[in-house]
């Protein structure tokens, strides 16, 4: 599926490994001032697209940066001890962006709208992560080596609160002084195998509602003053991709039939695209699509990133501590 269509249909690739791989084409040549790395591990596979030029930025369309992505297939599963290695691998890839010194402070920041569960990655994800800042300021006997002061804030939707959400943020950032900001949202994936099952970790910052279409403040070092660390799990698909790739699969069967195939081979290109957008105009064009199954999904995955958000700010610390200081 080229280009033009998700720009036709407005459509954000928000994970990187995705812009990537429709940017190549057909071509398979790497993308100029773009270095890819890859590392597998037993319930995961990490690939690393680090963007290094202004020139890729502009091809790209996504700030120059550092973007890990973790297909873990696993993660849909219901097997505990796949969750928690992958966790490590979370835990691993955070540790690498983050480089923190021992008494760093860290605001979690949840993205979303806990009403919405597509969109309620975020708010989860900050219920299941262990915060440690008011243990720092009121009862420091309870505190155990290693651990840095935490604080997490789900700050809700503009249509919620009538604020932009960078801004409560930055009234924090502000008020509290952390030294990073990590923030977690959902995002829309090009290939519905990737919901719930991969998660993208970067240092370029998150634009909240870019997933679903909507355009808001950017939250990055440059709007709250401290570096941000984005993690997102894909939520949704467009529906404009999912209508375009059932045409395509039906192509590839019309293969078995060379007659058919030559007659509908020999449409214009755009007809499928006009019939998408016709499918799609009750929806103003912009229809994202989820599965049944998103509840439990959202649910493993939140559970995942928590996890692997404390094993990398508190490492020395055991999971019976985990148990302990969530409570």
């Amino acid at each position: 599926m080229e280009l033009e269509f998700f720009k036709k249909f407005s459509i954000n690739l928000d994970l990187a490994l995705e812009a990537r791989e429709i940017v190549q084409g057909k071509t398979g040549q790497e993308i100029p001032g773009v270095r890819v790395d890859r590392e597998t591990y037993s319930h995961a596979t990490v690939t690393i697209v680090v963007i290094q030029e202004k020139s890729a930025e502009a091809v790209m369309g996504r700030p120059v940066g550092t973007y890990i992505t973790i297909e873990a297939p696993a993660i849909g599963g219901r097997d505990p001890q796949a969750h928690h290695q992958i966790g490590l691998v979370v835990a691993e890839m955070l540790g690498r962006l983050l480089n923190l010194p021992e008494k760093a402070h860290i605001l979690i920041v949840g993205l979303g709208n806990w009403n919405a569960t597509p969109d309620a990655l975020g708010p989860k994800v900050v219920s299941q992560t262990m915060v440690t800042r008011h243990i720092f300021n009121y009862a420091p006997q309870e505190l155990k080596a290693g651990m840095r002061p935490v604080s997490a804030l789900a700050p809700g939707v503009l249509g919620i609160t009538g604020i932009e959400t960078a801004e409560i943020i930055k009234g924090v950032v502000d008020r509290i002084k952390p030294d990073v900001v990590i923030a977690i949202d959902s995002l829309a994936a090009r290939n519905v195998a990737r919901i719930g099952t991969t998660i993208q970790i970067s240092d370029t910052g998150i634009s909240p509602g870019s997933g679903v279409g909507n355009q808001r403040m950017g939250i990055n070092r440059e709007t709250l003053g401290v570096p941000v660390i984005a993690i997102g799990v894909p939520t949704v698909v467009h529906g404009a991709v999912i209508a375009q790739d059932t045409i395509d699969q039906f192509m590839e069967q019309l293969k078995n039939n060379p007659t058919l195939y030559k007659i509908y081979s020999m449409l214009n290109p755009n007809v499928s695209r006009d019939v998408v957008q016709k499918v799609l105009e009750p929806f103003g064009g912009r229809l994202t699509v989820t599965p049944k199954e998103i509840d439990d999904l959202v649910r493993r995955a939140a559970k995942v990133v928590a996890g692997g958000i404390t094993k990398a700010l508190h490492p020395n610390l055991t999971a019976e501590d985990y148990e302990y200081y969530v409570q």
